[in-house]
């Protein structure tokens, strides 16, 4: 694969930007086609709940019950169209933070998704407030037959939460209150300016956070420490407002929570995620156990850099010859033969991507830090975001956003209720890629230093999932705990994300990363509360996928295209039991893919002994 677009090619879905006239007129129906159907349902919101779930359908219910399929359908049409709208944005937004036309359709996007959830909250209680019988007799309707599971979930969810005007109250006061804070993180960031690791004392050359974390796990440890210096002390200038930005984003949620009776704050990110806490429970305790063997790569990666102890920076850092840097044209190739011996259906989805400019992969100031992948599901495309420099890590991440897309493709076909999958299966189908491109380039490495990089960066993964992503839901964990009483400060928070890392970590840290909370987007995110632990689900459900991959051989590709179709139809444990055969709610699982996931930590120690 040769000359590769490093920029995507946004233009070819709405040409001209923030100020495309096909984008604000899309705005412009999107608002009207919201409005339309708020109106219908508010006009039948009179329908009253059976007093007895036995009782023949009431006529009071008729009519809900007769336009129901008309509403899924129209509401089905919207959610599209309302993906497509916010990716095209968040993607203007990621390419240049300081967009201002592009903020101001964010504004006006967020207000058209805030109207949207107060029209799905009118149409949730349409369907809570049906008898049992009423309600199965619209689940025998064919046309609904494909979504049965997400009016199922919809339903039961809705019987939990305030009502129907409450919510739809909350989501307004949101736009500017809520995720107004989001967004003030946003800007924080935007604006944040890191002195480069690289200039001398008499030059002058700033980076953006995007570039500046790349820095982070440079090859030279002198440079490295710099940039880590650097990273905290701005982090730090910067800490008073990340923290009343927090602060307000954790409150605004446990008010809420209290409003609907909910006492957990793991209830909403365990329903969104679609599995239980047991399931949760389960993973967490096989990962602790898990711990100690990656303890000695640790311990034997410090010896390597000549260290007591690994300080946050040198976690990150290569080792061997896949410090190299590998040009995006040749990263490219690599990932898609990589895909080709497993599946070429998948391989020939990659090239296609790769080659079609839905890839924005070039390093340039300007830019938000970090990697996604986002859906367009009007025009059946993806799009992928990301700050290649040749890293291991960003051929990893590349590999990672292709596996979300190829997920996302396979869906394109399925009713939309049915495409809403959650973080955690969609964090499968990306580390499964991950570790297609991973295990192949292991096989292949003849070189004992290039070996020993590639073994280095794919242990480096599962210490990302077993200790970091750890230490960050410990740390959220505490956070909303000690947020229940007061206003937490910069300082406490700080105290509480060094306590999270030393113990996620096992004692292995030297000096930590206090402002880890302050610099991760993860943490404002509004749409997804404790953005974390389904990444150690998905790293460790394909870890037993990728099992039965090495097992079946191409074989298997069939089967694990059906397992990703159905995502969005059922919860997690019902998937596996069907796709798998196993049980997420007990820990053996958990601890075969466990073992897996630190199977190679053996083969390094074996590589570097002296």
């Amino acid at each position: 694969m040769e000359n590769l677009p490093m920029s995507w090619n946004l233009e070819s879905l709405y040409a001209g930007g923030a100020q495309s006239a096909a984008y604000c007129a899309e705005l412009d129906g999107l608002e009207r086609s919201i409005g339309e159907l708020d109106e219908a349902l508010r006009a039948a919101s009179t329908v009253a709940p059976a007093a007895d779930v036995s009782a023949a359908v009431q006529p009071q219910q008729a009519e809900a019950l007769l336009r129901l399929p008309e509403w899924t359908e129209r509401l089905q049409a919207i959610l599209l169209r309302l993906r497509q709208a916010e990716s095209f944005v968040s993607c203007l937004l990621a390419q240049n933070m300081k967009d201002d036309a592009a903020a101001a359709c964010h504004d006006r996007v967020q207000t058209l998704a805030a109207a949207y959830q107060a029209m799905l909250t009118r149409y949730d209680a349409a369907l809570a407030q049906l008898s049992d019988q009423s309600w199965r007799a619209l689940l025998a309707r064919p046309e609904l037959a494909a979504v049965a599971f997400g009016l199922e979930e919809r339903r039961l969810q809705a019987r939990e939460r305030l009502a129907p005007e409450l919510e739809a109250l909350a989501g307004e006061l949101a736009v500017d209150g809520y995720h107004a804070w989001g967004e003030l993180y946003n800007t924080i960031v935007a604006q944040a300016r890191f002195r480069s690791p690289d200039a001398s004392d008499d030059q002058e050359e700033w980076l953006s956070a995007g570039q500046m974390h790349n820095r982070l796990s440079g090859g030279d440890r002198a440079l490295r420490e710099r940039a880590y210096d650097e990273w905290e002390r701005v982090w730090e200038a910067q800490a008073p407002l990340c923290a009343d930005a927090l602060n307000r984003i954790a409150g605004f949620r446990l008010k809420l929570y209290a409003r609907r009776g909910w006492e957990s704050v793991l209830k909403e990110p365990l329903q969104l995620n679609r599995m239980s806490e047991a399931t949760l429970t389960a993973m967490w305790s096989a990962v602790e156990a898990g711990k100690a063997e990656l303890t000695r790569y640790l311990g034997r990666k410090a010896e390597l850099l000549g260290v007591e102890r690994l300080d946050w920076h040198d976690v990150e850092a290569p080792l061997g010859a896949a410090a190299k840097t590998m040009p995006y044209d040749e990263a490219g190739a690599f990932i898609v033969e990589r895909f080709r011996a497993f599946s070429p259906a998948m391989a020939d989805f990659a090239a296609r991507a790769l080659q079609e400019g839905w890839v924005e992969a070039e390093d340039r100031p300007g830019k938000r830090p970090g990697g996604f992948c986002t859906a367009f599901p009007v025009s059946r495309q993806t799009r992928i975001f990301m700050t290649y420099s040749g890293t291991p890590s960003n051929v990893a991440t590349l590999a990672h956003e292709l596996g979300h897309a190829y997920h996302q493709h396979l869906m394109d076909d399925l009713p939309p209720l049915a495409q809403e999958y959650a973080m955690n299966v969609a964090e499968t189908a990306s580390t499964f890629a991950e570790m297609l491109v991973a295990d192949s380039a292991l096989q292949l490495a003849s070189d004992p230093q290039e070996r020993l990089g590639l073994l280095e960066d794919k242990l480096g993964r599962a210490v990302a999932f077993f200790m970091n992503i750890h230490a960050r839901f410990q740390f959220e964990t505490a956070f909303y705990e000690r947020r229940r009483s007061g206003l937490v400060s910069a300082q406490e928070i700080g105290a509480l994300m060094t306590e999270a890392q030393t113990e996620a970590f096992a004692g292995t840290l030297g000096r930590p990363h206090p402002h880890f909370w302050a610099s991760k987007l993860h943490f404002y995110l509004t749409d997804v509360p404790f953005y974390n632990f389904p990444y150690t689900f998905g790293y460790l459900f394909s870890s037993g996928i990728y099992a039965r991959a090495l097992a079946e051989g191409p074989a298997f590709a069939a089967r694990y295209d059906a397992l990703l179709r159905d995502t969005g139809r059922m919860s997690v444990e019902e998937l596996a039991q069907r796709h798998l055969g196993v049980r997420l709610d007990e820990p053996q699982f958990w601890r075969e893919a466990v073992r897996l996931a630190t199977s190679d930590v053996e083969a390094f120690m074996e590589l570097t002994a002296r």
